[in-house]
């Protein structure tokens, strides 16, 4: 599976911004994905997931009620919405994808098979 993520950029703090992360060469429906991030000196970190199956999502405490993610089967994509941005948020956000995934495994990055290339994100405050 290759992953490629886009959609970051430059916004002022209180702004929004919608990552894109396309997958290619699997199935899409099979893989649970979810959004990591790494701010500069710090070590990578969950933010948000959505499974495979049902689409149940989780999210980090610092980041629930202002990111939502969502995936399109068809168009074989995941989204992190991103509104009320923080300073804090600024980092290099990776998607990541990982087959029939069990549900308590989603926020640890060891599970996770295939990694996008990372999109940066810098808030400005």
């Amino acid at each position: 599976v290759q992953l490629q993520a886009s959609g970051g950029g430059l916004v002022q703090a209180g702004g929004s911004l919608r990552l894109s992360c396309k997958a290619s060469g699997g199935t899409f429906s099979d893989y649970t994905m979810a959004w990591f991030r790494q701010a500069p000196g710090k070590a990578r970190e969950f933010v948000g997931g959505i499974r495979y199956r049902g689409g149940t999502t989780r999210y980090a405490d610092s980041v629930k009620g202002r990111f939502t993610i969502s995936r399109d089967n068809v168009k074989n994509t995941v989204y992190l919405h991103m509104n009320s941005l923080k300073p804090e948020d600024t980092a290099v956000y990776y998607c990541a994808a990982d087959r029939w995934q069990i549900l308590s495994s989603m926020t640890d990055q060891a599970q996770y098979d295939y990694w996008g290339q990372g999109t940066l994100v810098t808030v400005s405050s």
